[in-house]
């Protein structure tokens, strides 16, 4: 889950909201620019880390009885098998753009915990299958990867509170050509330069809850908060600059 500290108590963002916030921003993708496989595509965005399900964790918790922000959590293994196992159900191609997301976060790990070395070892052998298999050159593949991880910064930079006030611009990655884009926010509307979306328009929601407790004995009481939490709903209007 996504954690921001507010002068309500807690907001608490679910990672499949954040997922279904990033498939928005890519069902806005230029046309011309969309991979071919664009259905798949757009579930691989959806639902890049849909095996973390607050509800059924028993990970929501620091040591100091405080919500747990997704990236205080490190590698798992039985949750990286979760994912994969989840997205090789529904299809080959879901299941190479969900490895190469798993490769990119966990890449960092390799070094400090010994069961990550293996673990990227056998996803790069798997998407060398996969590439042959689905007929997809790596560098294509490599470039539709690119449209995930860009859907994901940007939904984490709106999740988050990452925008930046004052009509300053703030980074959003690098898309898929290797044009790095960047976020502006005026008044009530943002924009992204340069404008990669097929709409001059459009409207992002996110649902989010509020928690005013800011301490948990334990993470029943957390979920017990969760589910009594009033569910709010955000929105951004985009227009093209």
């Amino acid at each position: 889950m996504i954690v921001n500290y507010t002068n309500k108590g807690w907001e608490i963002v679910t990672q499949r909201a954040h997922g279904l916030l990033a498939a928005q921003i890519a069902m806005h993708w230029a046309v011309k620019e969309r991979p071919q496989r664009w259905t798949e595509t757009i579930l691989a965005i959806a639902e890049h880390d849909d095996a973390r399900t607050e509800l059924e964790s028993d990970e929501l918790l620091t040591p100091q009885g405080g919500p747990l922000n997704f990236d205080m959590q490190l590698f798992n293994p039985d949750h990286c098998r979760l994912m994969f196992n989840n997205s090789l159900s529904k299809s080959r191609y879901i299941a190479l753009l969900t490895s190469m997301h798993m490769v990119f976060l966990f890449k960092k790990e390799e070094g400090t915990n010994p069961l990550v070395k293996p673990f990227l070892k056998e996803q790069e052998k798997l998407q060398k299958q996969w590439f042959k298999e689905l007929n997809i050159e790596p560098d294509e593949a490599k470039c539709i990867y690119h449209l995930l991880e860009w859907c994901d910064a940007f939904s984490l930079l709106l999740c988050r509170h990452e925008v930046q006030p004052e009509e300053r611009t703030i980074e959003i990655s690098q898309g898929p050509d290797g044009t790095t884009y960047h976020l502006l926010s005026k008044g009530n509307q943002l924009t992204v330069t340069p404008w990669p979306f097929e709409d001059s328009s459009f409207k992002l929601r996110l649902e989010k809850r509020i928690i005013p407790q800011l301490q948990f004995k334990d993470n029943e009481d957390f979920k017990k908060q969760f589910l009594a939490a009033e569910v709010e709903e955000k929105c951004w209007e985009l227009r093209k600059k």
